[in-house]
């Protein structure tokens, strides 16, 4: 009798967390409905500057590069194709490479400066504070009043100065952030599905936040900042793995706007192999969840108005929705058995609804962000299952990254690796560079296997409605594990017939 009332008392437990955990994730996934309501809702507000430069200012460039051979030169050349006048514009190449990207960088550098190019290079032997490191330090001798950044795997339009200088004819705007494409987008599933996630993330998110006045954030490239206004701010700091997050948020919390223009669009590549994905996406969820640790406080306890406050706190905590997917995934079945005994009246007046906000919520999200960038969006909207199967995937990835982020574990800035690979034809296996494998790939196959379990015990016993929730968590971990496992299966045989740089999995 005793063990009895201890079984059913730890099946309470773990269904009340589960449900917690759930009724949390939808509250994160219903904030998607809010942002997309307040998009539309300020979609007609110009966004146009508030006057132009009688004489245009003094502009620098800066290029942070480490071991970035394949897209270094790509890189260089677009920016020095910028339209600007050249008297009025300065590049910095801030190279931390420790392999041959720096003899590439330096003859490129050489050869535009010979054309009468104000360019620098500037390498440096230890990369000391990794990227905000070099920003910093190129910073401090910095000709222009205003500094400009582009990552390794972007390119610079052509009018990219032009379009986005004449806003900081306001004094009070201290950065301007442009809108990421993607030149790899079609080259599979795996880049489609990341540049649906980074559409919803630019065009509905900062769309909606910059539109209304809340607080948004720099993405660490393809974005311009008053030069005062990072000094003012405190600068560029790398105790989180996030500087530009921090940055933006100590700027605005200071008094600085910032403007998110939705038209002027900077193409990148996005990681073609799904360990450079599941690094990249470490390193943001787990330094997000460090600069929350480090501004959460002082956002709450600021004089800031109600709804800037509310949402600031919103958008610094999303990352957490993570550890909740992964609390929910684990705690599934207890909640399965838990409805073996309720009636179908219960499932179709709690469940279902439930099921129904939480996936429509963000599938509508997605979806917008397609319609409002593309004419063809019908055509791309037959991939929103497989972003909220691979959401799910990911999630004990990014929620390790909050666990260490909370537990306060440092480590170092691990960049993702890119190779050039823009069309069909190209090809990232035979090149340098590489993401190794950890213990995470068996997990999440060992969870994707648990799922068809789960799913195969619910049809048995006649409980249908999570049946879909769980093929999308099921297909989600069994893709993400099972690429991991076969693209770390082809790295390891590379490495074992030739030399080249790999950078450990978080």
């Amino acid at each position: 009798m005793m063990d009895e009332m201890v079984t059913s008392w730890f099946q309470t437990g773990l269904l009340l967390i589960y449900s917690l955990a759930l009724g949390l994730l939808l509250l994160f996934s219903l904030h998607r409905h809010v942002l997309v309501r307040l998009y539309f809702k300020n979609k007609g507000l110009p966004r146009t500057p508030k006057g132009s430069f009688s004489r245009l200012p003094k502009v620098t460039i800066q290029l942070p590069v480490y071991n970035e051979f394949y897209v270094v030169e790509r890189l260089i050349r677009s920016v020095a194709e910028i339209d600007y006048p050249p008297s009025l514009l300065e590049i910095q190449v801030l190279d931390d490479s420790t392999d041959e990207t720096s003899d590439l960088a330096k003859r490129v550098v050489a050869e535009l400066m010979g054309k009468g190019l104000d360019i620098v290079y500037i390498h440096r032997e230890k990369r000391e504070g990794f990227k905000a490191g070099a920003m910093g330090e190129g910073l401090k001798v910095a000709k222009g009043e205003f500094v400009a950044v582009f990552d390794a795997d972007f390119l610079a339009p052509g009018d990219f100065l032009n379009n986005t200088i004449h806003h900081f004819t306001d004094d009070r705007v201290g950065m301007i952030q442009a809108r990421w494409g993607h030149l790899n987008r079609d080259y599979s599933l795996l880049t489609k599905v990341q540049s649906i996630f980074l559409d919803g993330h630019f065009v509905i998110e900062h769309g909606a936040r910059s539109r209304a006045s809340l607080f948004f954030n720099f993405n660490g490239t393809a974005g311009i900042w008053r030069k005062s206004c990072i000094e003012d701010s405190g600068g560029w700091q790398h105790d989180t793995l996030t500087e530009d997050l921090d940055l933006s948020y100590r700027a605005q919390m200071g008094g600085w706007r910032f403007v998110f223009l939705d038209d002027v669009v900077s193409p990148a590549e996005v990681p073609v192999e799904m360990n450079a994905w599941k690094n990249q996406q470490f390193r943001w969820s787990k330094g997000s969840v460090q600069t929350a640790r480090k501004l959460l406080m002082k956002v709450v306890r600021s004089n800031l108005r109600p709804r800037v406050k509310v949402e600031a706190v919103i958008a610094l905590t999303a990352n957490f929705a993570y550890l909740l997917m992964a609390l929910v995934a684990l705690l599934i079945f207890p909640a399965v058995l838990s409805r073996l005994d309720l009636g179908w009246y219960r499932v179709f007046v709690v469940d279902l609804p439930l099921f129904f906000a939480a996936t429509g919520a963000v599938s509508r999200f997605y979806i917008y962000s397609q319609k409002e960038v593309y004419a063809d969006w019908k055509t791309r909207i037959k991939y929103i299952p497989c972003v909220l199967a691979v959401g799910m995937g990911i999630s004990f990835n990014n929620a390790c990254a909050v666990v260490e982020a909370l537990g306060g574990r440092e480590s170092e800035f691990r960049r993702t690796p890119k190779y050039h690979v823009v069309n069909q034809g190209d090809s990232w296996q035979a090149k340098r560079y590489g993401v190794s494998n950890n213990f995470l790939p068996f997990l999440e196959v060992t969870i994707g296997a648990y799922f068809c379990w789960v799913i195969s015990f619910s049809i048995r016993s006649g409980v249908y409605f999570p049946v879909p929730f769980l093929v999308l968590f099921c297909s989600g971990f069994f893709y993400v594990g099972l690429m991991s496992l076969f693209q770390g299966r082809w790295e390891r045989l590379r490495l074992a017939s030739t030399k080249v740089e790999t950078a450990p999995a978080d």
